[in-house]
């Protein structure tokens, strides 16, 4: 159960703590039920992305809009709290003749305090003048009951005002979000002009997911997707390893069927409809593949690549080269009419963005998406997708996909004040523009500080270039994924002082373990199922290190990825925050988890024997 507390000096500790004391010890999951029972009450998107958003006409302004959607117990909801109400008892006030103003009081006096009066004593000549007629006429019970309450509360007009004035910090609490709960919610951050990032697991931000029907926390990158689709006017080009998200593949052919250009390139892994595999297709695959067959099956809401097939979306994927496909079709980008890129860590899948359809805990890989307008920026990129694209189905082979492409050195582009420089992978190893001595030469010209969240780690140039920062002083900060953190291969083992054989007993090959561990190293705590997905630096808190590819050999010398830098504080403490969020809770430097993986492959091969250094065949140029 989490606690509900008040950081020191937050600005709505008072109401926090008032706010527990009428929940109880069960408030959060009080406030989530709260969110989900409420079916009618957000009748317009709480995301930001969320296609068609229309606020207009709503009797309230936008900021009171989110927080009265969903009332806290006891206070709108109508439902007593079982916590005590430790309120001071109101002080009774003396009867002035049920509730009505004394003689001689100046008017609007009734709703004021009355200093305390006793009655003058009457002598037994005036008991015996007074008339029965005279006695004023008693009035109902109902009526003397709400006059006296009202003098026993004289500033009870004051106080609704107040409370209606404060209502959208009491609600603010609704929202299952523990920076919330605690009183400092994340303050909205400026954006560079023409760009826009979107993480799914964002704090401070609720949608509704699609697969389980329930709110959530995070930015809903599926309705980011979905609004650039649908403001499309001429041609829609997508380059994603896999996408299995029906809505968004029926988009796609809604816009084939007014008539604009449409076309869509993913890997070869997942370009089979998964409805098509019978049972003996199925037990073929391999056992991650059947996983996510009986995921979207469970989905239950249509095989996309099927929906883009039989609504007649021109699709290919790498083996249209006439070759058994890339090393992998890594990319994930969009580009629509020439004016706008989508891309960054996500697939185009409930896993990547939403969750696990057989696993409601699951808040789907941790990603982020960047919307770029730049017709610039575009024009790069929809030159990456000619190349994959070639003549498309049915014509020549002439795509190019891996080392075919023969790629260029980066290409920089401005948009309004923010410089963007981006690369496209795979190179050759002896070439001097590939993706990982690009990255050596970013982190070369770190001063103060790098902040990384990374899915794979595995390069030992980046490993070593760290050092170097280290050796300087600057600081370094390294989320890594817990899976791959604990990997053989892993360069994270390098920064915690580790050297670790893989299950043939052998080391890595040109492994330098650092001599001693970096304090800065750390996983973050997921749902199960769920990945740190990003492949993200921050450098000096001025420039953000994006795009799809990992930091590995695979990535640079196999696969087709996009490796992005973009120059822009506004854009870097975004992705600051992101970090800050996932080092929450945390684990530091070596986990239980990988300290028994540590002792096991001791136990079975001791210190390990070390892999010969084997430089790996590159495959000869297909010819033009």
């Amino acid at each position: 159960m989490t606690e509900l507390t008040t950081r020191p000096g937050a600005p709505l500790a008072t109401a926090s703590d008032r706010l527990r004391n009428r929940l109880g010890s069960a408030s959060e999951p009080l406030r989530i039920r709260c969110l989900n029972r409420l079916e009618a009450a957000p009748k317009q998107s709480q995301n930001r992305f969320e296609p068609r958003r229309n606020l207009a006409g709503s009797a309230l302004p936008g900021f009171l809009l989110r927080p009265l959607a969903c009332p806290p117990l006891g206070i709108l909801g109508g439902m007593e709290s079982t916590a005590p109400d430790r309120r001071p008892a109101a002080t009774p006030i003396p009867d002035a003749g049920e509730g009505r103003p004394r003689s001689g009081a100046p008017a609007g006096s009734q709703h004021l305090p009355q200093p305390l009066q006793r009655p003058a004593r009457r002598s037994p000549d005036q008991k015996a003048d007074r008339k029965p007629e005279s006695k004023p006429e008693r009035k109902p019970e109902r009526a003397r009951k709400r006059e006296t309450e009202r003098l026993r509360n004289p500033l009870s007009a004051a106080l609704t005002v107040a409370l209606l004035l404060m209502l959208p910090v009491l609600l603010a609490g609704c929202a299952p979000s523990k920076a919330r709960i605690e009183g400092a919610p994340a303050a909205d951050l400026p954006l560079p002009p023409g760009i826009q990032v979107a993480f799914n697991q964002r704090s401070n931000q609720r949608y509704r997911s699609p697969i389980s029907g329930r709110w959530r926390q995070g930015d809903d990158l599926e309705a980011l997707i979905l609004t650039a689709i649908q403001g499309a006017h001429l041609e829609i080009l997508v380059a994603v390893q896999e996408l299995s998200l029906p809505r968004v593949a029926e988009a796609l052919v809604e816009a084939h069927r007014r008539g604009l250009r449409v076309a869509v390139v993913l890997e070869n892994t997942y370009s089979t409809p998964w409805s098509s595999l019978n049972l003996h297709d199925q037990a073929a695959l391999q056992p991650h593949q059947r996983h996510r067959v009986a995921q979207l099956a469970a989905l239950g809401q249509g095989d996309a690549v099927a929906i883009l097939r039989q609504g007649g979306v021109p699709l290919i994927d790498d083996t249209a080269d006439g070759s058994r496909g890339s090393g992998l079709m890594h990319h994930k980008f969009m580009v629509v009419d020439r004016q706008v890129v989508v891309t960054g860590s996500a697939n185009f899948s409930p896993s990547c963005i939403h969750g696990d359809p057989d696993d409601p805990s699951t808040r789907g890989n941790v990603n982020h998406l960047l919307r770029f307008d730049s017709p610039e920026l575009a024009t790069h990129f929809a030159g990456e997708f000619s190349l994959l694209w070639g003549d498309g189905p049915g014509g020549l082979p002439d795509s190019r996909f891996g080392l075919a492409k023969a790629e260029s050195p980066g290409q920089r582009v401005q948009i309004g004040a923010t410089t963007v420089t981006v690369l496209f992978a795979p190179h050759r190893r002896r070439d001097g523009a590939n993706g990982l001595l690009w990255l050596e030469q970013q982190l070369a010209g770190v001063q103060r500080s790098i902040d990384m969240a990374l899915f794979v780690f595995s390069a030992q140039n980046l490993a070593d270039a760290l050092a170097v920062l280290h050796q300087k002083g600057v600081r370094i900060r390294l989320l890594a994924d817990p899976g791959f953190a604990s990997r053989p291969f892993s360069e994270v083992l390098d920064l915690l002082a580790i050297s670790q054989p893989d299950h043939r007993c052998l080391l890595e090959a040109g492994n330098r373990p650092w001599q001693q561990a970096l304090e800065g190293v750390g996983t973050p705590r997921l749902a199960g199922g769920d990945k740190l997905h990003h492949k993200v630096a921050v450098l000096d808190g001025r420039s953000v290190i994006s795009g799809s590819f990992n930091w590995s050999p695979s990535a640079a010398f196999q696969n087709d990825e996009t490796l992005l830098r973009i120059d822009s504080p506004l854009l870097a403490a975004h992705f600051e925050a992101e970090i800050d969020r996932l080092w929450r809770g945390a684990e530091l430097g070596v986990t239980a988890r990988l300290e028994r993986k540590r002792l096991r492959q001791r136990r079975l091969c001791g210190s390990g024997q070390q892999r010969p250094e084997i430089r790996p065949v590159e495959q000869p140029r297909q010819q033009e």
